[in-house]
């Protein structure tokens, strides 16, 4: 991974220097536009409204315009800001952790501390750990001013960058007001059919299915070009089917639990049909142990006539 950000955690008068890292990463299938006739790239200019000649992203500065004047802003005027200056991350507070609502998270980076930060950067990990508290910190990048939650995931601290109070959106739907009842089957239904639902959630066993489909699609061009049958590589697709015709809420969730029930089923009588080693193995020790037996019982035999013939002799 490459750094994004340098700079260094203050809390009280420790001073942690750290570098920041994307802890995220698209996994999404590159695609660029063409031309669908000749397959040409489709080119984005940057062209002067003023003098109409393509501009190069070197000789591009960012304004600002009022309606009437017009501020050019260069990287250096950018640059000089205190804020952008600051390599900084301040700690505010340490606040319980459930009191960061995850509406208000955005990007996460992780933190390495430098060889020297060490000690203070494990000491900083423990005492949330020990505490169950999550940093609330201020920072400056890519020109602008950051609040974020720090806190612990696993050996690493993490920076997830929160929104402002005037980027979160208050609901405001005049539906939600109106009086619906509930009655006591329905709720109990309810609660059945996530009880079958319920379960311990791990990522691992999720993919991003269009992503996998849309690999597919291209493998299958490349290898096929146009001549490609859709349908014949993903089927007809999936439709809702006589489900999206269920209107009754009680029949609805009657059909589900159903559906649950015999899923699972399913997956009982899959796993009782599975033919199972232990007869087979087990066949050929009944075997040997009968073979062992039948030899046992021989040697038997023969010891008993040996001692019925015995007092026969006689010493002289």
């Amino acid at each position: 991974m490459r750094s994004i950000w340098k700079g260094a955690i203050s809390f009280g008068l420790v001073n942690v220097p750290v570098k920041v890292y994307s802890a995220t990463q698209s996994h999404d299938v590159s695609l660029h536009q063409v031309h669908g006739e000749d397959g040409g790239r489709i080119r984005y200019q940057r062209k002067c409204e003023i003098c109409d000649e393509v501009v190069a992203y070197d000789d591009i500065q960012k304004a600002y315009d009022d309606g009437d004047r017009t501020v050019v802003l260069t990287p250096d005027d950018l640059a000089s800001l205190p804020a952008e200056r600051s390599h900084e991350i301040e700690v505010i507070e340490f606040v319980p952790a459930d009191q960061v609502d995850v509406l208000r998270m955005d990007k996460s980076y992780f933190l390495e501390p430098d060889p020297k930060s060490l000690k203070p950067y494990s000491l900083l990990r423990q005492a949330l750990e020990d505490t169950d508290r999550t940093a609330i910190v201020r920072f400056a990048l890519r020109q602008r001013t950051h609040l974020a939650a720090m806190r612990v995931r696993g050996d690493v601290l993490m920076l997830q960058t929160l929104l402002w109070d005037d980027e979160v959106r208050t609901p405001d739907f005049g539906v939600l007001e109106e009086k619906v009842s509930v009655t006591k089957k329905e709720s109990d239904m309810a609660a059945q059919l996530v009880e079958s639902l319920s379960g311990d959630f791990d990522s691992a066993e999720f993919t991003d299915d269009y992503q996998e489909q849309l690999r597919q699609l291209v493998d299958a061009k490349l290898e096929q070009g146009d001549a490609l049958d859709t349908e014949a590589t993903f089927g007809g697709g999936e439709g809702s089917g006589d489900e999206a015709e269920v209107i009754d809420l009680m029949e609805a969730l009657r059909r589900s639990i159903d559906k649950r029930k015999a899923g699972s089923s399913a997956d009982d009588d899959a796993k009782t049909t599975t033919p199972k080693k232990t007869s087979a193995t087990k066949a050929p020790a009944a075997k040997k142990t009968a073979t062992k037996k039948a030899a046992t019982k021989k040697a038997g035999g023969a010891k008993k006539a040996a001692a019925k013939k015995a007092p026969a002799k006689k010493t002289g």
